[in-house]
């Protein structure tokens, strides 16, 4: 796993090539939700220069909250390091990050702190001192420690207000998300990183909604079986894998190869991982979660496969208003497959106005007695569109006013939007 732990090196070339880090320790100090974080008058100007654009993006407000928050990120590695760096860089002041292992030469193609004079170090410490340069008010509690269930309540205290699951061996992260659910902790989960090429594919979407990627589907099942169904979001990427493979193990490792893997029960051989991909997940993963703390509304789409999807659409939509009686205007549609995307993702987000389903989806009329456009215009799954077609009554006859004053705030917010498009 390790280049350092593969091959002996002389110390003196370790020295010589910067590689001298291995003995490097950071005194450390526990943070918390409620750890005091002192800045003098001339040290809270600097810091409200440094943060000016998140100050007018976000609000005063939003960074209050932003700032006051206390965040855990566990797993220290391409994508943990680079979700934790643009955290702290946001305005978070109070961080714990967790980790084992230590920075190798292969950290540096994706480790946003790994450098050659901090191989050999502990990741969390070369974050940390990182950290130092761009925040030194920042309360930085870096924890060398590996994660478990025994572990779990000492290193997920002190109140935090998210927690960053950022761990690549499947039953650890497991533990880690079933202690924040049954703990009632935000947390946030990546899936995996690695043999995944494709920037456009990565997206955030409950447990639940997640498609094509192997390990979402993994920790689905095996989520399932602990009686958690949904509830937990994740980043992940819906690229099809299969284009690489893993590295195969040396001819002296496959007789027991068990013998050389960094811990027990963790993997041996190496899975390819081009640099740029866990950085796009540790950066997705801090920008939902530092928009969460600051009361920041986002609300990701639940994207899958969709050219197809918008021309089945449209044709749906038409032979809906082939159906529809002179008593309602007689068919209308002037809605071609753009606006029929438009719709399902940018105003629906890709979800059943009625029920939040994501599957068998359609669009139709809200208000039958309106002419056929985007200003009227819902999704619901196939069954609920039906059942709207036949309705006996108006609107407030059949629907909760809770649905009707969504779905009217959706079609408002549509008319607002469609002045841009």
């Amino acid at each position: 796993r390790s280049t350092l732990e593969m091959v002996d090196f002389d110390s003196d070339l370790l020295s010589d090539s910067g590689l001298s880090g291995a003995n490097h320790a950071l005194p450390n100090e526990v943070v918390t939700k409620h750890t005091p974080v002192e800045l003098t008058p001339n040290e809270e100007s600097l810091i409200r220069e440094q943060l000016a654009r998140h100050y007018a993006f976000l609000g005063a407000e939003g960074m209050a909250e932003l700032r006051d928050s206390f965040v855990v990120v566990v797993g220290a590695g391409g994508v943990g390091s680079w979700a934790a760096m643009m955290l702290l860089r946001s305005g978070v002041q109070r961080i714990r990050i967790i980790d084992f292992d230590q920075v190798t030469l292969s950290s540096l193609n994706r480790h946003v702190a790994a450098t050659r004079a901090t191989v050999g170090i502990p990741k969390v410490d070369a974050l940390k001192m990182s950290f130092m340069d761009i925040a030194p008010h920042a309360k930085v509690d870096a924890r060398v420690a590996l994660f478990g269930a025994e572990t779990a309540s000492d290193l997920l205290s002190g109140d935090p207000d998210y927690v960053l699951d950022c761990i690549d061996n499947m039953e650890t992260k497991l533990e880690l998300l079933d202690y924040c659910n049954k703990h009632s902790i935000r947390v946030i989960s990546a899936m995996g990183a690695g043999m995944k090429s494709d920037p456009s594919r990565v997206q955030i979407a409950d447990i639940s909604d997640t498609f094509e990627d192997p390990m979402s589907r993994a920790v689905r099942r095996k989520l399932k079986l602990m009686g958690i169904h949904g509830g937990i979001e994740v980043v992940y990427s819906s690229e099809k894998p299969g284009k690489v493979q893993l590295m195969s193990l040396a001819e002296s490792q496959q007789d027991e190869p068990g013998d050389f893997s960094v811990l027990p029960d963790f993997r041996v051989r190496i899975v390819p991982v081009l640099g740029t991909m866990p950085a796009m997940f540790g950066i997705a993963m801090g920008t939902h979660v530092l928009t969460r703390l600051a009361g920041f509304p986002t609300e990701p789409l639940a994207i899958k496969g969709r050219h197809a999807l918008y021309a089945r659409m449209q044709r749906e939509l038409g032979n809906r208003e082939k159906d529809m009686s002179a008593a309602f205007g007689g068919p209308q549609l002037q809605m071609n497959t753009d606006d029929c995307a438009y719709m399902l993702e940018e105003i629906w987000r890709g979800k059943s106005a009625i029920s939040g389903a994501i599957d068998k989806l359609t669009l139709l009329r809200w208000r039958r007695e309106l002419p056929m456009s985007t200003a009227n215009c819902v999704c619901m799954t196939k069954a609920e569109a039906d059942r709207h077609s036949k309705l006996a009554g108006s609107l407030e006859d059949n629907y909760s006013s809770d649905i009707i004053e969504f779905v009217e705030r959706r079609l408002n917010e549509e008319k607002h939007i469609s002045t841009m498009r």
